[in-house]
């Protein structure tokens, strides 16, 4: 949307110019003017700098009259910016405009004259252009998440005719605001409105069953995507009655082998098992043998509760999710079984919070999280904060007491709450620091509790009777050689009436809250098929 909020913005100042009859150079230097506050107002992200760039360059090319054409333009901006800047070449937002606008140069127009046949021309146009941005960013977009956005092109069409009114109204306001506040907050409301719509969009779209497809991950995903991209646009921009040569069978068969490459790929790997999760689910509880790792979602935001003992198993749990980043990364403590696997998500967090180290290599693994850009934040009893609409407290260790604070006993305890569920993750706390918390303040009943270390007996039975949660999530390896789960703790949840989930049993575990709203959960697990508990 960068290239189009520039174009909306120099188009209302060049109409502007027009109806105060200035002259076309004043009016191309007002534009400018007025496009370099624009930039510094939303900031200047790659994505802004590409647009921004390609309309002064086209402007002056204008006012020289010698007016450019589209590829040509931004292949010159990709280049200058590239030269100025070239850690652009690393960036995600850099690489997707670039992309998203060669496909509108290249395809708009010829996707626009194939569905005309079958259309009118002006809507043909209106479908065309979201699809070819999304055929030319997809092999890029599965970089970022191994997925296919089923409902990507009719959301955008939905979404894109709010953008022109959200980008005015809102700079409308925001011009206002120093001088005249009143009447800007009362256009804040009007630009709440498209933007509201925007918003709607992008989150019924996501939550609608299969709304991301499990796709191929890496350089394996990104190939196969641009196969399959090529042999869709070669079949879809053939001219009419061109059935012979060798691009259509060609095509076909590329999409029938691309196609049986990857249902096998999807049953062999078990990448396909995210279609049937529940859209809206929140917790996930990774299947990485004896060790934790425990993933709890808003919309687009994740919080990772440990990372388990191998990074592959965890990269592998990751890109099933279809998670690419962290916002919020949560340290217990430091077993093996619980940090082993960092290197997965190193350069990927956005907040770490940790428990006190216990020697200089605990220190030194704070110090890989900062220099990778996450911000690392020692934890203690109190610390609040959000991840999208839920609520996260940390409550335990207790800061600055010197009992309990390292190892088991000072596990990080985390819970959260908000959309339904309320959840609390009891790291490897024993019986004794479990009845320390429970003396410290008394914690509300909650919906799902991530059992302590990994069900084994050392644990408060009146801890659970508390909480009297609905799920207890165990993160167990098969056949481990500890008994866990033990009998007496399963025998703890079953009198507080929760239901014992496994993942030695259950494989993958995921929590969503009831469809209705109600108090019960959906609950979805990769081996064992469980229904909704109340």
């Amino acid at each position: 949307m960068s290239g189009a909020n520039c174009a909306v913005v120099i188009a209302g100042i060049m109409l502007l110019g027009g109806y105060l009859r200035l002259g076309r150079g004043m009016r191309i230097t007002l534009s400018l003017a007025t496009l370099l506050g624009f930039v510094v107002l939303v900031t200047p992200e790659p994505s802004v700098l590409r647009a921004a760039l390609m309309a002064t360059i086209l402007m002056l090319s204008v006012a020289s009259g010698r007016p450019g054409r589209g590829v040509p333009l931004l292949a010159l901006v990709v280049v200058v910016l590239l030269v100025a800047d070239p850690w652009l070449a690393r960036s995600y937002g850099f690489a997707l405009s670039a992309l998203a606008t060669g496909g509108l140069l290249v395809l708009a127009g010829p996707l626009t004259r194939v569905l005309s046949r079958w259309m009118p021309t002006a809507l043909a146009a209106v479908i065309a252009i979201p699809l070819a941005a999304q055929l030319a960013c997809q092999p890029v977009l599965v970089l970022l998440t191994p997925t296919l956005p089923l409902y990507g092109v009719p959301a955008n069409l939905l979404a894109g005719p709010a953008a022109p009114f959200a980008t005015v109204v809102g700079l409308v306001a925001c011009l206002l605001l120093p001088w005249l506040p009143g009447i800007a907050g009362g256009v804040l409301y009007l630009a709440w409105l498209p933007a509201a719509w925007i918003a709607a969009i992008a989150r019924t779209s996501a939550l609608l069953p299969g709304s991301r497809l499990p796709w191929l991950g890496g350089v394996v995903g990104v190939a196969a995507t641009g196969i399959l991209t090529v042999a869709f646009v070669a079949l879809v921009l053939r001219r009419p009655g061109a059935v012979r040569g060798w691009w259509p069978p060609t095509a076909v068969a590329v999409l029938v082998l691309a196609g049986g490459a990857y249902t096998g790929t999807l049953i062999g790997s078990g990448v396909g098992r995210a279609v049937a999760f529940p859209a809206d689910w929140q917790i996930a509880a990774c299947d990485i043998g004896q060790g934790d790792a425990v993933v709890v979602r808003d919309q687009d935001l994740y919080a990772l509760v440990d990372v388990g003992p191998d990074p592959a198993l965890l990269a592998e749990c990751l890109d099933t999710l279809g998670i690419d980043r962290i916002d919020l990364l949560v340290l217990t403590h430091y077993d093996l079984d619980h940090i082993g696997g960092v290197e997965a998500v190193i350069g990927r967090v956005g907040t770490a919070l940790v428990g006190v180290p216990e020697n200089a290599e605990d220190e030194r693994l704070h110090l890989r999280l900062a220099r990778g850009g996450a911000d690392v934040r020692q934890a203690a009893r109190g610390d609040t904060g959000t991840l999208g609409a839920l609520r996260w407290e940390i409550f335990w260790p207790v800061r600055g007491s010197p009992a309990m604070q390292t190892g088991n006993a000072g596990s990080v305890t985390i819970g959260f709450d908000g959309r339904g569920i309320r959840s609390i993750f009891l790291g490897d706390l024993g019986q004794e620091p479990q009845d320390a918390l429970r003396r410290v303040a008394p914690l509300a009943t909650v919906d799902v509790v991530k059992v302590a270390h990994h069900g084994s007996r050392d644990q408060s039975p009146q801890l659970y009777a508390d909480l009297r949660a609905t799920v207890g999530l165990i993160s167990v390896g098969r056949d481990n050689g500890y008994g866990h789960p033990t009998d007496a703790l399963l025998g703890m949840l079953a009198s507080a009436g929760t239901l014992a989930l496994r993942t030695d049993l259950g494989g993958m575990i995921v929590v969503a809250p009831a469809p209705d709203g109600g108090g019960a959960l959906t609950v979805w697990t990769e081996t064992v098929p469980v229904g909704g508990p109340d």
